[in-house]
């Protein structure tokens, strides 16, 4: 991951870096990094992250055809 700063910019390059890191999931994988995961619990979290994904988007959908 790469961010140019402008002009001596750093605080709004550092914003840029934060906000990247955010919507690639390097966060959220960091956080799940910290301890050990099962590989049957990692299958449970896995499965249940598709069901709200899966719900979330068919919300959306009926909320679109209204």
């Amino acid at each position: 991951m790469e961010v140019s700063v402008r002009d001596n910019n750093v605080e709004q390059a550092i914003r840029v870096l934060k906000k990247k890191m955010q919507r690639s999931g390097l966060f959220r994988e960091m956080k799940l990094r910290r301890h050990f995961e099962k590989p049957s619990e990692r299958r449970k979290r896995e499965r249940e992250e598709a069901v709200r994904r899966h719900h979330r988007l068919r919300r959306k959908r009926m909320q679109r055809e209204l």
